[in-house]
């Protein structure tokens, strides 16, 4: 009980010296705020959930945490790699330093995945949505063929006709990988809709809707922040978001739930959460395969990385 009150504690004091120091201008808060920000969130909420329920995923899953952390940035990184084609957002006073940047963008890019995880599981812990039920639904397995084809089609016309169609790549990693989770025994919300149960559906959505709102929120105060360029929806705006960009959070929380999971079935289908983390515990991957997927990760950050620096990074700073 300890370690979740120096959690929740630690979290808020960085919280409140980050976000004192970063309006005054001081480094490395000034440059670096989003990533102590969201750690601070990160510490707060896992603190809070252990409090609750006697198991959180920094103190009881630790490993599954660290696992989280390098998926994180590829999944990130993915929608970055897309953004190039789409050019929605670009990044203003980023750290001029090309190492430090980098470290900055995978400290970054960590968060995404434990952000989104943990307040689902404070909202599931809290019995959000308990009550929330509807009648079995039935998908032949023809359907999710058409599911993953849709899949492939969003992704494809976000690409080809990324003017009119960006949004569909808030789809297309869903309707793509659900259906492999589904056909393969991973976590699947087509299952889960099988069983009449929406109640995952509806946690995702509001967990991609909170951290969709801090995103926003504590982007907009940063000195190195993203701003946005996204057509027909520039006027009305919520902080740095057209308020329309709003309704792609929610969904994005359901394609991170669904891409974690996906890769959940090349590790025996062990999982983050508090019943999937159990799952075949004495099974590890070889030594071979280990470093075969370390080096790919690492090959794909280089690249991503490099990407970022010369299509959607516009300006720098020297602090």
């Amino acid at each position: 009980m300890t370690k979740a009150y120096t959690r929740i504690a630690g979290g808020v004091i960085l919280l409140a010296l980050a976000e004192i120091f970063m309006l005054q201008g001081v480094e490395p808060f000034a440059s670096w705020f989003y990533p102590f920000a969201w750690w601070s969130y990160i510490l707060i909420v896992d603190g809070i959930i252990f409090r609750i329920q006697r198991n959180s995923l920094m103190l009881n899953r630790r490993r599954e945490f660290l696992v989280m952390i390098p998926w994180s940035v590829a999944f990130w990184l993915f929608f970055e790699m897309i953004n190039l084609r789409m050019q929605n957002w670009h990044y203003v006073n980023v750290i001029g330093n090309l190492w430090l940047r980098w470290v900055g963008y995978f400290i970054s890019f960590a968060t995404v995945l434990p952000g989104l995880f943990e307040t689902y599981e404070f909202l599931d812990c809290l019995n959000f949505y308990s009550k929330v039920k509807t009648r079995l639904l039935i998908f032949p397995k023809s359907w999710l063929t058409v599911f993953s084809l849709f899949g492939v089609l969003f992704l494809l016309a976000s690409l080809i006709f990324p003017r009119y169609c960006f949004p569909l790549i808030w789809l297309g990693v869903f309707f793509l990988l659900d259906p492999i989770n589904y056909l393969y025994g991973s976590p699947s919300l087509i299952r889960d809709w099988e069983k009449g149960n929406f109640r995952r559906l509806v946690l995702l959505l509001s967990a991609g809707l909170i951290c969709g709102f801090l995103w926003e929120f504590w982007n907009f105060w940063a000195t190195t922040k993203w701003v946005y360029s996204i057509p027909f929806f520039a006027q009305l705006k919520i902080f740095e978001m057209p308020l329309a960009g709003f309704l792609g959070f929610p969904p994005f929380a359901v394609e991170a739930f669904v891409f974690y999971n996906f890769i959940s079935l090349f590790r025996f289908k062990r999982n983050w959460d508090k019943d999937g983390y159990l799952i075949s515990p004495e099974k590890k991957l070889n030594k071979k395969t280990f470093f075969a997927v370390a080096i790919i990760l690492v090959g794909f950050y280089v690249l991503a990385f490099h990407a970022l620096d010369v299509c959607t990074v516009t300006s720098y700073s020297y602090p």
